[in-house]
This record gives C-alpha cells, structure tokens and sequence, in this order.
C-alpha cells in the first residue's frame, strides 16, 4: 500500500491527513518512483485554503505537491532511459505528497550524485519557474534584475539563474536574509518605505527587469522604477497585477530545464536551500512553516 496526504475540505494545515491507498503501478511511457523529498509551495497552501475556489473548484479528496524525488522501482513497457534503481527528479501535478508515484519519462530527470535527497525534491517547481520567468523577462549579459522576495523558494533560484545569464540582481529581502543575499551574488535591499529610493542609491543606472515573487507595493515600486509593465512579471498576486496590466507568469515545464538546472547545480552554480525537513506524515507542520512567509529556499517533506 502507498501513503498518500490529502484533504476533503478547504481550511487551515490541520485539513491535511496521510491515507494509504493501492499502490501505484508504472503504464507504458511511465515508471514508478519510491519517493524520498517532495518539495512545498506557497502555491500547494493557497489550494489547501481554497484561495482559488471561485474560479477553479476543486473535487475533494484532494492531493497536493508538484515535485518529488526517489528512486526508480518499476518500468512501464517502451520505457528503456530508465531502470530500477535510478536515483531521479520528476515534476507533475498535485501528486507529489506521497511515498510512491507515478509520472511519464517525459516529466523525469537524472538526480545528481552529490545531490541531497532534499534538494533534488525541492528543485524542479521553484527552480522551473524561476527559469520560466527569467525567460519571459528577456533577462541577459547586462542586464540589473530587480528580484522581490529574492530569498524565497523562486526568488532565491531566479537570482542564481540570472547571474548565470550574466545579469546584477538586487534582491528585497528581510534584513536577516541580507546576508544570505550576498553569499548568492546579489546586493540586498530591505523592505518597506521607501523601497524605490533604496533601489535607486544601489543601482543609479536604473534597473532592465523586474520579477515579483510577493505581490503588493512590490508591483507598484517596480512599474515605478522600470516606468511600463513591459519587463515586468508576477507569480504572486492576481489581482493587483490585472489592475496594473502585469503579466503574471505561470510555469511551463520541461525534462530540458530539469536538466538545465541539475547541470548549474554540478558544475557548482546553484545551490539549493532547504529551510527544513519535515515527515510526510506531518505535512500539517511544512504548511504552518511556509504561511510564516518567512521561509528562506524550500521545505521538503521526506520519506524514511
């Protein structure tokens, strides 16, 4: 049998519950992954609460989590990439929250060697749509990337993934991240009033790009400095981004990004931060801690 989490109605972390249920096995294109870390988005929280009822109902039980890492246990027929025993990252859609999946070869990629469990289960929804936004934004060699809430899950990715393309990031962040900031490459600036200004004395030249991971007076103090909603995205807030006319960016996912990612992480440019691990069984616990929104990197929920 494999455990699985999920909820039957809308509400706070306690809603969240582990259930056992048949377990999975492997169709053709597909392989079966006994799951070690899933990783857990704001995102995951905002369905849980049913943030998104109105427009997109949902049918309950429900499951939750995008993004998982394990280990191989079962290959589906005209699969030959993959074997029993493969160490690997898969995203998919709301499934992640359990102890065995299973997702197409085509949503599958070849964990690291010297990647923690951890790590590898919380990589691929952050860092996927850190890339995602980073190429809706055009960000290149030269460029000065504005990154709101650069410490998060997203943010911390997007501020690694833009220096990779030769861009300066300056990050908002608390002043308990400042220096954590620093140690990415990016030159930090605190919150609050008077955010404008403090981007402008950091980079007099004026910043190229903006990427909003918080939503608010973020949105404004960006349209503010770049002057038009051109080279500006969102993956936080709906409603003041259609007021503004910013372009909200979702994730479009693929195995070449997966790759992309795994490779910065080998050869030494990305790291990945765990803010903690937490049991499967306690998901109620990773929820609570990602609501603080004062999480730094991710929180994986892992499988013994």
């Amino acid at each position: 049998m494999a455990k699985i989490v999920v909820f039957n109605e809308y509400g706070g972390p306690e809603v969240l519950h582990l259930v056992e249920v048949p377990d999975p096995v492997a169709g053709p294109g597909q392989v079966r992954i006994r799951v070690k870390a899933a990783g857990v988005q704001p995102f995951d929280c905002a369905t849980r609460r049913g943030d998104f009822a109105a427009y997109n109902p949902l049918t309950f039980p429900v499951r939750l989590g995008n993004e998982v890492a394990g280990v191989v246990d079962q290959v589906g027929e005209g699969v030959s990439s993959f074997v029993d025993g493969d160490e690997v990252i898969a995203f998919l859609t709301m499934e992640g929250y359990a102890d065995a999946v299973v997702v197409p070869i085509n949503q599958v990629g070849h964990k690291p060697a010297k990647m923690s469990w951890a790590e590898a289960g919380v990589l691929t929804a952050s860092g996927q749509t850190a890339y995602t936004a980073l190429d809706e934004l055009r960000v290149g060699s030269g460029d000065t990337l504005l990154i709101h809430a650069a410490a998060g899950g997203v943010g911390s990715f997007a501020v690694q993934l833009a220096q990779a393309r030769g861009a300066r990031v300056i990050g908002t962040a608390s002043e308990r991240n400042h220096d954590y900031l620093r140690s990415l490459g990016a030159t930090p600036v605190t919150y609050g009033p008077g955010l404008a200004d403090r981007v402008r004395e950091v980079a007099p030249e004026g910043v190229d790009a903006a990427l909003d991971a918080i939503g608010g007076e973020a949105l404004d103090v960006s349209l503010e400095l770049l002057g038009s909603t051109e080279r500006i995205v969102t993956i936080a807030d709906w409603a003041r981004s259609a007021q503004l006319g910013i372009r909200r960016v979702g994730t479009e996912r693929s195995v070449q990004k997966l790759d992309d990612l795994t490779r910065l992480y080998t050869e030494g440019k990305l790291v990945v931060e765990v803010a903690s691990t937490v049991p499967l069984g306690q998901a109620a616990e990773a929820h609570r801690q990602v609501e603080t929104g004062h999480v730094r990197g991710k929180v994986a929920l892992v499988v013994d």
